[in-house]
């Protein structure tokens, strides 16, 4: 045990070390807060990028669903005057030959109907140039006064809310 030797710090390197030690404290507290401070910087740059993200899918998500309205409303545009024919062929068929038609006309406005499209009222309504456009005007029979009333000639749609063809219509005059 005597051949053992023992260390014994100098008194000299104990200051010392505490001063070093303060400075690598202090710096390594400007470390930590430049590190903090990135992070922060990182995170917000990754919040803002997933939220442009959510927005670019949404935008993306209604531009698709605009598309597919416009083309629906192509092509339901393009099928109307296959619904005046066949009212025309109702007009003119008789009583089987209706039934028929009907059948076929009715299926036709249902398909439709779950696209969107709805046939602008022209019963009991008052005369909406909106909805309507006045292809005659007559006057109220005689006897017969502040009367303002309206008779389909062609149908009218709207397209999901939207009108995409007016109704022409009679209109009688007040």
């Amino acid at each position: 045990m005597k051949d053992e030797i023992q260390y014994e710090p100098e008194a000299e390197e104990e200051p010392s070390l505490g001063k070093n030690k303060n400075s690598k404290l202090a710096q390594l507290k400007e470390k930590l807060k430049a590190c903090e401070k990135e992070k922060k910087e990182y995170l917000i740059g990754w919040q803002k990028a997933q939220a442009d993200m959510i927005n670019f899918r949404q935008r993306q998500e209604k531009q698709m669903q605009d598309w597919q309205k416009m083309i629906n409303e192509g092509l339901i545009m393009e099928i109307l005057p296959v619904l005046d024919t066949l009212d025309a062929a109702i007009g003119a068929a008789k009583d089987r030959e209706k039934e028929n038609y009907s059948l076929v006309k009715k299926q036709l406005e249902d398909t439709l109907k779950g696209h969107g499209l709805e046939r602008i009222n022209c019963e009991q309504v008052c005369f909406n140039p909106k909805e309507h456009e006045a292809i005659e005007c007559e006057e109220p029979p005689d006897g017969e006064k502040n009367v303002e009333a309206i008779s389909e000639i062609s149908c009218g749609y709207k397209l999901n809310g939207r009108v995409v063809r007016t109704a022409k219509v009679r209109v009688i005059k007040k």
